[in-house]
């Protein structure tokens, strides 16, 4: 990304100009200049008839006389010291115009000094246009929201696909920006500010926009950054000048993105005080207690962080409507696909819902992510058509990082992590109700992942049973069981799993009350925002003996399933064996092929 370079003012620019308007005022002097000759050569030009008039003063004369330059007559100006008295009669004897009275030069006089001036002036113009447009100037609002009239949003909710309940709830919105006198009549009123909630990339900002192309009405759009400023009173300036603005063209609708950098809760932190963000918040509060619902205006905004928006923001007459943009479900994520992949060549053999299969949790940046990626990939292939095989290798460039082919790695590690894999692959098809197992793969992904064992779900899913959850935990202790079982001694290459199963036990103990010891208690403080507390230490709300109970119920569950992970292997440790070898030799294997020969073992 090419970075903007900024010019700081300095004191030389002020030194330069001068410096140039004291040499265009020698110039235009040297071009108004009179040459002072001797009086004897001014009666030498007199008798040679090259004197054509003259001025007279007591005791100056100025005129003018034709003189050679360059082999060529010209004119020019000169002035000399009286002495002769008797001048008047020499003046009619050579036939010269005189009068009594010198002209002073006006003009010359005002070029001199004016035409350097607007030199000057017209250069500190341009230096402060300069300094205006990459710095910002304190003399004026600066940023402008972006107004997007009626004919330039171009985005519909044909654009917009697996957010269906979001979509339903912006529905009255429409219907009141296209017939405002329905709702009038009976004297119902729309909510003053709708606030779009959810994680970054499922599509607030496109949906607030496709709200807008559907009502056929301007868009007002600004981030909540751009409202605060270093000098004090610049937001609150540009909030007032936002709404003032969008009141001249209702309806309408103005829209705040990231509105977390602008509402942010006030005084909590510990500079304390009146600061410009809270003038700022303290403004667009009055704003909305201010404008009138019926004259059209519509107040959007969008954020993923709604714990941390101070209250007064989301009471009732100002943001008290909130629309979830969640992540998409199965069957969202598969119309989400459709909608992106309208403008991509794809192969015969794609298949969406196995697209959509393969990634849980993605929202509609991910999903487009992902097409570009494929897209890509297709074109390195040389390809006329994106495929299946490319979208899967896209899916795993996403989840498991870019491979890393040129990592060299020695034949022992290489062993280890063979093992280590084939090892959480096992457990995984040997364990009901786990993820079934996609691939393999012991090439380098991401910064640090060696190798790794893709689990796709089958479904989309929002409870885990104990059962579950114990399972997973096992899945994540089976690498390091391999490990133990074949070499008799354990790596390194274990630590992100051992977080994970620790994180999962600990969770099961202290916030879902799965522990036969402590029974149907919830031991996990709240999560609150990091700047309710700004980093002070906090109590447990638990005796040091339950905190004892929870480190050994959670050391029991690890210790448990690990010893599960571990008889699975050594059953199996002839597959375990024969899994490593092939993929010691090919590098990637598919789920299905362990599983085949793992079944083929139980025969």
């Amino acid at each position: 990304m090419k970075m903007e370079k900024h010019h700081k003012f300095s004191i030389w620019y002020v030194l330069i100009a001068i410096w140039v308007v004291l040499i265009v005022h020698d110039v235009m002097v040297n071009m108004f200049s009179i040459e002072h000759i001797p009086y004897s050569d001014f009666i030498k030009a007199l008798e040679q008839g090259k004197v054509l008039e003259v001025a007279i003063t007591a005791d100056r004369i100025q005129g003018k006389l034709k003189t050679t330059q360059d082999g060529k007559e010209v004119e020019k100006m000169f002035t000399t010291v009286r002495v002769d008295q008797n001048l008047s009669q020499l003046l009619e004897k050579y036939n010269v115009t005189f009068k009594g009275i010198m002209e002073d030069n006006f003009l010359k006089n005002l070029a001199s000094w004016i035409i350097p001036i607007f030199i000057f002036v017209g250069i500190w113009y341009f230096m402060m246009r300069r300094l205006t447009t990459q710095q910002g100037s304190f003399l004026s609002l600066g940023k402008k929201a972006k107004v997007y009239m009626e004919d330039e949003v171009k985005v519909t909710f044909n654009d917009v696909a697996g957010v269906d309940e979001a979509k339903e709830e912006l529905a009255e919105v429409i219907e009141f920006l296209k017939f405002p006198g329905k709702f009038t009549k009976l004297g119902g009123k729309l909510p003053k500010g709708v606030l779009l909630v959810g994680p970054p990339g499922s599509g607030k900002t496109l949906l607030a926009r496709a709200v807008a192309g559907e009502s056929k009405v301007p868009f007002f759009s600004m981030s909540g950054s751009e409202f605060v400023e270093l000098f004090v009173g610049m937001g609150a300036a540009r909030v007032r000048d936002l709404f003032s603005q969008a009141k001249t063209k209702a309806p309408c609708i103005i829209f705040i993105d990231e509105l977390d950098a602008l509402g942010k809760a006030r005084g909590l932190g510990f500079t304390g005080g009146h600061d410009e963000r809270e003038q700022t918040l303290n403004q667009l509060l009055v704003e909305m207690d201010g404008f009138d619902p019926t004259v059209g205006v519509i107040l959007m905004a969008a954020t993923n962080r709604p714990e941390i928006l101070d209250p007064a923001l989301l009471r009732a007459g100002r943001f008290d409507r909130h629309i979830l943009v969640d992540r998409p479900d199965k069957k969202g994520r598969e119309d989400i696909l459709t909608v992106h992949l309208r403008n991509i060549t794809v192969d015969f053999d794609v298949d969406i819902a196995s697209i959509a299969a393969m990634t849980p949790g993605f929202v509609g940046a991910d999903l487009a992510n992902l097409i570009n990626e494929a897209a890509l990939l297709a074109v390195r292939h040389n390809k006329e058509k994106v495929g299946m095989i490319e979208f899967q290798e896209a899916v795993e460039r996403i989840m498991a990082g870019l491979e890393k082919k040129n990592r060299l790695i020695n034949p022992k590690e290489r062993e280890i992590v063979a093992y280590h894999e084939i090892g959480h692959a096992l457990v995984a098809l040997s364990l009901p109700e786990t993820d079934p197992v996609k691939k393999i793969s012991i090439v380098p992904r991401g910064v640090a992942a060696l190798g790794y064992t893709l689990q796709v779900p089958t479904e989309d899913r929002f409870l885990m049973t104990k059962t579950e959850l114990l399972n997973k935990v096992a899945v994540l202790l089976g690498g390091r069981a391999a490990e133990e079982i074949h070499f008799e001694d354990i790596s390194t290459g274990a630590h992100n799993d051992l977080a994970k199963a620790t994180d999962i036990a600990r969770s099961m103990v202290k916030e879902y009350g799965m522990s036969n010891e402590l029974g149907q208690i919830y031991f996990e403080r709240e999560h609150q925002p990091k700047y309710l507390d700004a980093g002070l230490p906090t109590g447990k709300d638990y005796s040091e003996q339950t905190a004892k109970t929870i480190d050994e119920e959670v050391k029991k569950i690890i210790d448990a399933q690990f010893y599960v992970a571990k008889d699975i292997l050594t059953k199996h440790k002839k597959i375990m064996e024969q899994g490593a070898t092939l993929l010691l030799k090919e590098e990637n294997i598919e789920g299905t092929r362990l599983k085949e020969m793992l079944l083929a073992d139980q025969k």
